[in-house]
């Protein structure tokens, strides 16, 4: 007796033959019938000389962890799996100094001897060593480190030229995409696994340019800073993290793309550090709100909350409450796109980018300053210096949105403790259940614009609201600067 399933296909051809009837199975569509590589043995033959193995050493006092990282957004429920997977790795439970050998991955991208690698594999190394497929084994020095897209550019001295792998294309890659994982999983040496590209651009909160490729390819621990090919043999992406519960693959792990690694890669190798374009912004995401308030279609871009003093775009180039949605040629779709693009962008190249300026769409052009460790990047979390304007005159205290509204006195900034160079309006009270205090103002922050107008007085918030009201808005898009100075853009509805 055929199987279920063959039954079934017979069934219906002769229901088809008997009635006349078209058959119930279709034809598979022609790109179906691939249904991939039938063995990737000759692919992974001549690339697994270009994979190593990193041996670190280090004296320490705890107990070291090397492996694919792990980092949960605040509250995320995977924490107790991350916190569980980096437990008790890498050396005794004795207390005191000791040194803690440890195992990742990298691979040779010159055959002169560049090698990289993660830079959570060999950070806080006394001695690195890489090891080859042959077994044989060659110190390595540190040529430059990224903690922040977590990259790593090691050099060693060959007797002979190396096996060296090249950079593809990432963005060319799609969902479904086979890819192939090469690395050092829990000390074993080459290994070599198959998957496919699960996800793009995947923000693990783990860095300012997080924008990593997800795959199902098996990655485990000693995976890390392992080369991610695509069927062509070609480097799209690095393995740097995974989820898992137990420590072990689940299918989920996470590759810095080859469209980021590579010129950071290039950067490390030339200068030993990395040179990034810096804007000199804060900004904030464009909220649903926020995009009713300034008469946009739809929710996008990037929302400027502040102008860093002294820096790239303090001429007037661009100004608080622009809304960033294109920069040099390239859509910002949602705020971290941003950061990325502007590091990605050379120190002092001229760039065009596109704002949304009081409901006007403007172009401007701006030359990019450099980023500097100690310097403030485009970011939601970099403090930005408030405007300076005239003292207003006196005004008496108004009611408004739930808040209560008043001049912004010496006495003022004195019981509120607000710096000298905040101007606006502060807000001395709010009440409870309102609006403004679901949006966690509080007594003490200073309201700078309405509606993008500066205000310099409780008639001139109230002035702004009548008018929004009286063109039929209903948000009210405010700037609040809180007591250091430090600027954002709340909506409040005005209902």
């Amino acid at each position: 007796m055929p199987p279920r399933p063959i039954r079934s296909a017979l069934l219906s051809l002769a229901l088809a033959a008997m009635f006349g009837a078209a058959p119930l199975l279709s034809a598979a569509p022609a790109q179906a019938v691939d249904q991939g590589p039938a063995s990737v043995a000759d692919l992974a033959e001549g690339l697994l000389d270009a994979v190593v193995n990193i041996s670190t050493t280090q004296n320490v006092g705890d107990d070291a962890v090397k492996g694919p990282q792990l980092r949960a957004p605040e509250g995320s429920p995977f924490q107790d799996f991350f916190d569980e997977f980096f437990k008790d790795r890498g050396g005794s439970n004795g207390g005191g100094n000791r040194r803690v050998s440890s195992l990742g991955s990298g691979f040779v991208i010159d055959p002169e001897g560049i090698v990289v690698t993660n830079n959570h594999v060999i950070e806080g190394a006394d001695e690195i060593e890489v090891i080859f497929t042959d077994g044989s084994k060659l110190k390595a020095e540190v040529l430059g480190v990224d903690p922040k897209t977590d990259l790593a550019v090691l050099k060693v001295n060959p007797v002979k030229q190396l096996t060296a792998v090249a950079f593809g294309d990432s963005n060319t890659m799609r969902i479904g995409d086979w890819v192939m994982a090469i690395g050092n999983p829990f000390g074993l040496g080459g290994t070599v696994t198959l998957g496919i590209i699960s996800a793009r651009g995947r923000d693990i909160n783990s860095g300012p340019y997080d924008n990593f490729i997800q795959t199902d390819a098996a990655i485990n621990r000693g995976n890390s800073g392992g080369p991610l090919f695509n069927m062509y043999g070609q480097v799209i992406g690095i393995n740097t993290a995974i989820i898992s519960p137990s420590g072990g693959s689940i299918g989920i792990g996470f590759a810095v793309p080859a469209e980021l690694a590579a010129n950071v890669i290039g950067q490390l190798r030339e200068f030993g550090e990395t040179r990034r374009g810096w804007l000199g912004v804060r900004i904030q995401p464009v909220t649903d709100e926020i995009a009713e308030s300034l008469g946009m279609d739809r929710a996008k871009g990037a929302l400027v909350a502040g102008i860093i003093r002294g820096g790239p775009v303090d001429d007037g180039s661009i100004l608080a409450g622009d809304v960033i949605i294109r920069f040099d040629g390239r859509d910002v779709e949602a705020m971290r796109d941003l950061p990325r693009v502007v590091a990605e962008s050379p120190v002092g190249k001229a760039v065009d980018v596109v704002v949304i300026r009081k409901g006007e769409q403007m172009d401007v052009k701006v030359t990019l300053g450099r980023l500097e460790d100690s310097e403030q990047q485009a970011s939601a979390d970099d403090p930005a210096a408030g405007d300076t304007g005239d003292a207003p005159d006196a005004a008496a205290p108004v009611t408004a949105l739930g808040m209560t509204l008043s001049e912004l006195t010496d006495e003022a900034r004195a019981e509120f403790g607000i710096a000298e160079d905040v101007e606006g309006v502060v807000i001395s009270e709010v009440d409870a259940g309102s609006a403004a205090d679901d949006k966690k103002i509080t007594a003490g922050d200073v309201i700078v614009e309405v509606a993008q107008e500066a205000v310099m007085s409780p008639a001139d918030v109230i002035e702004r609201i009548e008018a929004l009201k009286a063109d039929g808005r209903r948000n009210a898009l405010v700037m609040i600067s809180n007591k250091s100075g430090e600027l954002r853009f709340i909506t409040l509805r005005m209902d």
